[in-house]
């Protein structure tokens, strides 16, 4: 059987973990999640960006390298639901982008995170997870976790806008892009083995269309 390394990308509140949860118990694939309740820096970041940003970033990038070597190693198929690229692309550019990192620490972070990619091996398959703006903002607003009470809509839509710049230049995958607006893989069972189809096909090398 054919071992893959699936990243699951996305928006803030766009549905990966869910997907990643679902996509792990139904093809029985490890799954790796983002750290959030055992993060040391999250708390802080939330109450003072600027202070705790680049603190962030480096936790993150051990983190993610980490869960990708783990991954590797284990027998089975894998899903993560962060890609360790998202970390630079879009989260360390938006902090760099509002002054909340320096220029210097903007630098040093992108040495180490090319050095760390490098040593990891490529996903074989990327799935987008992308939602509007206000749909977003609603599903943040009802899972209520208090560190995110202060994320806008501009600061989505700004992420959104790096997500479009990152995944037209993106090429060390395939990508299969997914709107989750109008798709309900968490209730929904014709919905999950739609989503389950269309990445079985696209690994397959069979998948064009993207829904």
């Amino acid at each position: 059987m054919t071992k893959h390394l699936v990243v699951v990308a996305g928006n803030i509140g766009v549905g990966k973990t869910s997907l990643t949860e679902r996509i792990g118990s139904r093809l029985g694939w490890w799954t790796g999640y983002e750290s959030v309740a055992d993060n040391p820096y999250l708390a802080d970041f939330y109450a003072d960006m600027r202070a705790w940003a680049f603190h962030l970033q480096i936790f993150f990038l051990g983190h993610r390298a980490e869960q990708y070597l783990t991954a590797a190693r284990d027998a089975r198929s894998a899903i993560l639901d962060r890609s360790i690229y998202e970390d630079c692309y879009i989260f360390a550019r938006a902090l760099h982008h509002m002054g909340d990192v320096s220029e210097r620490d903007y630098l040093a972070y992108r040495r180490l995170f090319d050095l760390v990619v490098n040593s990891i091996p490529r996903p074989n398959l990327l799935i987008y997870l992308k939602a509007p703006v206000n749909v977003l903002m609603d599903r943040i607003r009802r899972r209520a976790r208090n560190m995110e009470t202060g994320i806008t809509p501009e600061y989505l839509s700004l992420l959104d806008s790096f997500y479009d710049d990152w995944l037209g230049a993106f090429d060390l995958c395939p990508v299969l892009t997914i709107r989750t607006d109008d798709l309900d893989y968490v209730h929904q069972q014709r919905h999950l083995d739609t989503v389950v189809e269309r990445i079985q096909n696209k690994l397959a090398g069979k998948e064009t269309v993207e829904f």
